[in-house]
């Protein structure tokens, strides 16, 4: 509607003579309405220009600036305080512009360099005597290099908002110029050209700030071409109307007018056709494919809106075939601009029909690659949901399907709409007679639909993925629990094929994932990024669905039990349903009789089973329903309380039985004790039993283990299991001041009681039990270590338990044995090793148990050195355990800097040994052995990180070490031979000079031998690196120096490698005279400049005169050689030699992409034509080969391959 308007504003203001010119545009008077300003591009003189007058004072005298005090700001600064409206400031500087020019355009290009983050400014000399190149080389030259930051880049607030400020100023600035202005062949000229110039520059802020003005300054001229359209359009239709009149009425006059304006209309277009192709030529085909990943994007969101403005124009496959392939770009930022710029498109049905050709081309390489958008929903929507079925084959839809298990929720989501469309959507009418309940119903067969999609995805097994990947477009469906609770009660109809076992449990599955999602309204584990603030109408329905739960499977639940009683997996899915219930409802709503019939269920199920999984379902259950908050806590005490007393009854019975002395324990009574003790084992975990008393029976059960040798493994895990549950329980009771003095110290002699009987069991045949007896060591370690006693604990001081050398020792002793293996002698999985999800589950519980014992090093429980065990196994077993043991090395070193280092030179001390042990004395420095050492070493080193000053001590005692141990042993070969470690220097390789001198004697320093090479590479590497740490001092000497003035910038000293600083320690001082020498020779070298770059675009500012048959990109003349000498590369400046980036820097590989992208790029074929009027001819059909790379890459204009 807008456009409407905008058109018939424009009509009336070119058809009628009398109408009075609006404020908001550049037009001065009726007379100069079709003249256009300055034809010729003429200069005034220079007593014209007015310089040194600011522009801003020439504004208007009472406009809006003046009354703020902005008069004598620059641009940029009103831009930057964002106080004044756009429109306003865009009048002031087209006012300016009319009383000179010159001066304001001078004004504007200034604007420019200053976003870009330049100290400099553009006088008016170099305005009128100096090329664009000259220009922008001189403003290199001003750039503040000793900071990467720009008004682009930087954050907060104020940037945020200047980012904003400057996008609509040029956006204003064009639309206020539109009528005239733009076509004095003056003011768009040089603007174009200085931003073509700058986007070509090495400076990152120039390329980055021009590139995202020109896009900017694109935009609008797109608006001004699509308004000039809309014009033509309307003209040419008053043209025909007029003549198709009879001769009496028809008014040659107004037919004369008609045809001058639709001639007048058509060289504007054609003028804005040729800025859009300077525009597109000289800044986007290049910048589309920089280095820099903000600058693609910007390139590729601006396509995006060309294309939804004007679609006539520039919906067609020449331009999105630079989406197709940046879709492939390496960094996400740029692909999710590709899909969001083709979002809009998909999502319109008229636009999304012209482009079956672009998704048939690259619909391939979207689905394979689908994976990598990996954190918006676009990715799906985008070629997917909005795509007609025609276009996607089952097979594509298929790769769709599997995303609604994807971690990342918003790919996921998308995923689970479309399935949802695809298969849930389309009903047919017989379907609309279905009755609205019941296993009939619609959302019955929708359901069932939704059973099979999840039994058929046998790849995931993660029913809450699949419902919260659904839960925003099926919410409805997943609610429907009548009907889920018929599929599951209710007899199948004749006909009717009834559900399988398998079904079921999926069924029962999805539905106790419908409940969670509901009442605890957040992402499933792994897919949310933490929980956020529910607004209230989510909270009302959280409340309301609640409600409704516990209605529905309050009468439910017991059938449910009833009927599945004996199936542990459907038993211990409908068993999680009441902690989600609200309990009050039981007593409100009547259903006391509900509940006496699910606890008899649950009694029944613990009776029945022996499944710790169920076992646990039932404990969470009474946990659950045992609040005492509500009404019904008595009645569920009651029947918890009498359940307990029966098993542990039971289990004091059987124990006496079991135990009794003389008789041999059949396998009867064994599975009796057993399945008993897994019943209150299960309950302990939840309810405090410690009235029972259960340490002595299981202390006795456990002691009898030990001295028998002959105790079932599955009993003894349970009982150390049950006694570790009691001694927590003690604990907490002692922990909340309710319990005597009493009470503390039988908890301190059970503790250590249990953990010597753990570690006695540490020594078992089984495996299992030797890994529970670990697993509940490490956690009573940690529990009553030292920092029990923090928060204002101090009364716990008598529970800290410290292990002795010999409870550490095993510790370590077991971590060795079972950890540190190879994965074909680990027997853990019962001859299921050849399985591979046999492997992948030992791997973990291996993982598990590294992990707990790493934390005892980490809290300071064990002594640290004990670590050096673990960290020189840390090549060997890298892929499996890598990330542990480095986490351990990095939190180590935060404890205890210098003991870390120790530690890490005893692992390797540790390693040393070992080989030596197993090659001999003689062994070759070319072995495996010895060169996985040095490995090891290196690693080690990169693990301090680059800030020596924090590590120079520990650096320094690391290699304190390593030089005693060289030279601790004699040597084997007697008197003058070298010592026995003498080889462990090649591991080191940079220490310090004069620590080594104390070692190393006159004698030694004469040997030349082979077997002295260790010592004699040593010390070289140390004299070495300590005279690069000594031109490494004159370089920042020299450099601070030279950081006083400004004007000349003194080249560094190349060091070959530094000397770390933490080596710095006992430097001879006798290398201080040597410094100051080589000072005093430093200051003697004369200044080099630095010299600026020679830009490969930059244009000249000078246009000429365009003939009919040249295109407009004449105008801004490129030069065509190379003309570029790269600046130095700074690791944190703004230089970088980038302006040409190659393409396999920024694109993907695929397997699938276009074979001949090696072509060259043809200008001819990228020429952007409008269309014409569709009133006076058609559109022409599209060109067979736009996707043809040969047609749009040239190795002559991009000096580089495209891939």
């Amino acid at each position: 509607p807008h456009l409407a308007n905008l058109a018939c504003l424009c009509l009336c203001v070119y058809s009628e003579a009398d109408t009075q010119l609006s404020s908001d545009t550049d037009l001065e008077d009726l007379e100069g309405r079709h003249v256009k300003l300055g034809k010729g591009k003429g200069k005034k003189a220079p007593g014209e220009k007015g310089k040194g007058v600011p522009v801003r004072a020439q504004g208007r005298v009472n406009g809006h600036h003046q009354e703020n005090g902005m008069e004598n700001l620059s641009l940029f600064e009103i831009v930057k305080l964002g106080k004044s409206a756009t429109q306003s400031v865009v009048d002031d500087w087209i006012e300016a512009y009319k009383n000179d020019r010159d001066v304001a355009l001078l004004e504007l290009i200034n604007f420019f360099i200053q976003c870009s983050g330049c100290k400099g400014a553009v006088s008016s000399e170099m305005f009128r005597h100096m090329q664009n190149s000259e220009i922008i080389r001189k403003m290199t030259e001003e750039f503040d290099e000793d900071s990467g930051d720009y008004p682009l880049t930087m954050s907060g607030p104020v940037w945020k908002k200047f980012r904003w400020g400057f996008c609509e100023f040029i956006s204003v600035l064009v639309r206020q110029c539109q009528y005239s202005i733009i076509y004095d062949e003056y003011m768009m000229d040089t603007v174009i050209s200085l931003l073509t110039g700058l986007s070509d520059s090495q400076v990152r802020a120039f390329r980055h700030t021009s590139t995202l003005a020109a896009m900017k300054l694109m935009t609008a001229l797109v608006n001004v071409a699509l308004n000039l359209s809309i014009n033509m359009d309307n003209t040419q239709r008053q043209y025909e109307a007029e003549r198709n009149k009879s001769l009496g009425k028809r008014a040659n006059d107004r037919l004369e007018l008609l045809l001058q304006k639709r001639k007048e209309l058509q060289e504007n277009q054609d003028e804005i056709e040729n800025m859009m192709n300077a525009i597109f030529k000289g800044v986007f085909v290049h910048r589309y494919r920089d280095a820099i990943a903000e600058i693609r994007a910007i390139c590729i969101e601006e396509i995006g809106v060309w294309m939804k403005m004007y679609s006539d124009a520039f919906l067609n496959d020449s331009y999105l075939k630079y989406v197709g392939w940046t879709m492939h770009d390496k960094q996400g930022e740029v692909r999710l601009k590709c899909l969001t710029a083709l979002q809009g498109l998909y999502y319109n049905r008229e636009l999304n029909a012209r482009l079956e050709l672009f998704t048939s081309r690259f619909k391939v390489k979207d689905y394979s690659v689908i994976n990598l958008y990996v954190y918006n929903e676009i990715c799906v929507s985008v070629f997917v949901l909005r795509s007609s079925d025609e276009v996607l084959t089952a097979e594509d839809c298929e790769s769709v399907y599997h995303l609604v298990y994807s971690a990342h929720r918003p790919i996921a989501v998308a995923a689970g709409e479309f399935l949802y469309k695809k298969l849930f959507s389309h009903r047919g009418p017989e379907e609309e007679s279905l009755p609205r309940r019941g296993r009939q119903c619609l959302n019955a067969n929708l359901i069932k639909t939704t059973v099979f999609f999840f039994l058929e995805s046998e790849l995931h097994e993660h029913g809450a993925y699949l419902v919260d990947s659904m839960w925003e477009c099926a919410s409805d469906l997943l609610k429907d629990w009548e009907s889920m609770i018929s599929l599951l009660l209710d007899e199948p109809f004749p006909g009717e094929e009834a559900l399988t076992d398998r079904q079921e449990t999926a069924l029962v599955e999805i539905m106790l994932c419908a409940v969670r999602q509901s009442c605890e309204c957040h992402p499933p584990v792994g897919r949310g990024t933490g929980k956020r603030v529910m607004t209230a109408k989510e909270k009302k329905t959280q409340l309301d669905d609640r409600t409704k739960i516990t209605e529905i499977f309050a009468v439910a639940l017991p059938l449910l039990l009833t009927k599945y009683s004996v199936d542990s997996e459907k038993v211990t899915n409908l068993l999680q349903l009441p902690q989600y219930f609200d309990l009050e409802i039981y007593t409100t709503g009547r259903l006391e009789k509900h509940l006496e019939a699910l606890l008899r269920q649950i009694r029944e199920v613990v009776e029945k089973h022996t499944d710790t999984d169920v076992l646990e379902a039932c404990s969470m259950t009474f946990h659950a329903l045992c609040n005492e908050e509500f009404t019904i806590f008595n009645r569920v005490d009651i029947a918890r309380s009498q359940l307990l007393d029966e098993q542990v009854d039971k289990f004091n019975r059987l124990l006496e039985d079991f135990l009794q002395e003389g008789e041999e324990p059949d396998e009867d009574d064994a599975y009796q004790v057993l399945s008993t003790l897994k019943r209150i084992t299960a309950f302990h975990n939840a309810h405090d039993l410690t009235k029972w008393d259960l340490f002595t029976s299981n202390y006795r059960l456990l002691n009898t283990g030990l001295q028998n040798g002959d105790m079932p493994e599955q009993i003894v895990i349970h009982a150390l299991q049950c006694t570790h549950y009691v001694i927590l329980w003690n604990l907490a009771k002692v922990s909340e001041g309710s319990s005597t003095k009493a009470d503390m110290v039988t908890l301190r002699k059970q503790m250590r009681a249990f953990c010597l009987m753990c570690q006695r069991y540490l020594s078992s045949v089984s495996i299992a039990v030797k890994e529970q007896a670990f697993t509940i060591l490490c956690d009573a370690l940690m529990i009553f270590s030292h920092q029990i006693v923090s928060s204002g604990r101090e009364a716990l001081e008598p529970l800290v338990f410290s292990p002795d050398s010999s409870l550490q020792s095993d510790l370590l002793n077991f971590i060795l044995d079972h950890v540190f293996i190879d994965q074909d002698d680990d027997g853990s999985t019962d001859g299921q090793q050849d399985d591979e999800a046999g492997k992948i589950e030992a791997l973990h519980k291996r993982r598990n148990l590294l992990a707990a014992y790493c934390k005892l090093i980490v809290f300071n429980v064990v002594d640290m050195s004990t670590g050096a065990d673990i960290f020189k196994q840390y090549m060997r077993y890298y892929n499996d355990y890598g990330d542990i043991i480095k986490e351990t090395m990095s939190k180590t070193r935060q404890i205890d800097k210098i003991q870390c280092a120790k530690t890490l030179i005893l692992s390797l001390q540790q390693l040393f040994n070992e080989m030596l042990s197993e090659l001999g004395c003689n062994f070759d420095r070319s072995s495996s052995l010895f060169c996985g050492i040095k490995e090891l070493a290196r690693r080690f080193s990169l693990t301090f990180g680059l800030d020596q000053l924090k590590t120079r001590e520990a650096i320094a005692m690391l290699h304190k070490d390593g030089i005693e141990f060289a030279f601790k042993e004699p040597s084997p070969q007697g008197e003058g031979g070298p010592p026995l470690n003498l080889a462990f220097l090649d591991v080191l390789m940079s220490l310090l000079h004069m620590y080594l001198e104390r070692f190393m004697t006159f004698q030694m320093s004469l040997q030349r031998e082979e077997c002295w090479l260790p010592l004699i590479s040593y010390r070289n590497s140390l004299q070495a690196g300590a005279d690069d740490d000594t031109m490494s001092v004159i370089s920042g000497v020299s450099s601070r120096g030279s950081s006083r003035s400004k004007k000349p910038k003194v080249t560094p000293i190349p060091a070959k490698r530094k000397l770390p600083e933490g080596l710095s320690l006992v430097i001879s001082c006798s290398s201080d005279a040597g410094v100051w020498m080589a000072r005093e020779q430093s200051v003697q070298q004369t200044p080099v400049m630095m010299t600026s770059p020679h830009m490969t675009s930059t244009v000249l500012r000078e246009a000429k005169k365009l003939r009919p048959d040249e295109g407009y990109v004449g105008v801004y003349t490129m030069s065509n050689e190379p003309q570029h000498t790269p600046l130095p590369r700074r690791s944190t400046g703004l230089m970088e030699d980038d302006e040409e980036p190659i393409v396999e820097d920024v694109m993907m590989s695929s397997e699938q992409r276009l074979e001949d992208l090696n072509e060259g790029m043809d200008f001819d074929t990228m020429d952007i034509d409008l269309p014409p009027s569709k009133n006076r001819r058609e559109r022409s059909e599209l060109k067979p080969d736009y996707f043809d790379p040969a047609s749009i890459m040239d190795d002559s204009v991009l000096n580089v391959s495209m891939f």
